[in-house]
């Protein structure tokens, strides 16, 4: 199937590793050019080199307000033109609602929200017709997730700011989606699982909840990614997308 990626632009943020750099991968693999961010020079650089001529590494923080700006103009000198956008960044501190502090909630914001916003404003005042925005968002959109509740009370919020800039964008030919992680088996969810001081037994329990009985792999993520931001998704708009093994309960 052609997708349609060739000499086509994105910038993935977050993407040295993880979700964000599986999907870089699958882009240019597709013939895609990638701007891919990192939070330091040497990280994205070297990041961008694993992925070859097509992809530009460079050093940004979402939660810096030139970030935007900064970001796109990279593209535009670098590639000539902006296909696309997906906004990724590192999960925000865990936690339960009476252990977080007021500086984990305010970083989060920052960067995890407004951080977003204010990219995917940038990025829709600069993308044409046929352009798309889509956000790495989770699960928690849909159902609290247990020992995350920072990320429980900003991705929903998110999401629907994503549904709004949808409805806004629609009419100019711009697409806007999110795309909702479950169990990937990245460094975060590594992390994620040593929580609880018994990090096997923790993904037992978690790979027995999901129907294909296993996490996923961010190869698997970065596909269904790369797919939605394609041309060869161009109706799929408005809507959040679980990657999930089927682990979301509702329809």
């Amino acid at each position: 199937m052609d997708l349609g990626l060739t000499d086509r632009t994105y910038l993935v943020t977050g993407a040295t590793r993880g979700l964000g750099f599986a999907t870089a991968r699958e882009l240019v693999a597709d013939g895609a050019h990638v701007v891919i961010t990192g939070r330091t020079e040497e990280s994205a650089v070297a990041a961008a080199a694993s992925l070859g001529e097509r992809a530009l590494g460079v050093a940004a923080d979402n939660a810096d307000p030139d970030t935007p700006d900064r970001l796109l103009a990279a593209a535009r000198d670098r590639f000539g033109r902006l296909d696309g956008v997906l906004i990724s960044v590192g999960g925000p501190a865990p936690g339960t609602a009476a252990d977080n502090t007021d500086a984990q909630w305010q970083a989060a914001f920052e960067s995890v929200f407004l951080g977003a916003v204010r990219l995917a404003r940038a990025a829709a005042a600069e993308l044409t017709e046929g352009g798309v925005i889509a956000f790495v968002l989770s699960g928690s959109v849909y159902e609290p997730i247990g020992g995350l509740t920072i990320s429980n009370g900003l991705r929903p919020g998110l999401a629907g700011f994503a549904k709004s800039l949808a409805n806004e964008l629609g009419p100019r030919g711009i697409r806007v989606l999110g795309v909702l992680p479950g169990r990937i088996g990245t460094d975060r969810m590594t992390q994620l699982d040593a929580l609880s001081g018994d990090p096997e037994g923790a993904r037992a329990r978690n790979c027995a909840a999901i129907p294909l009985g296993r996490y996923g792999t961010p190869e698997e993520f970065g596909k269904t990614a790369a797919f939605l931001l394609s041309p060869a998704a161009s109706y799929v708009n408005g809507v959040m997308v679980p990657v999930d093994g089927g682990a979301r309960h509702g329809f």
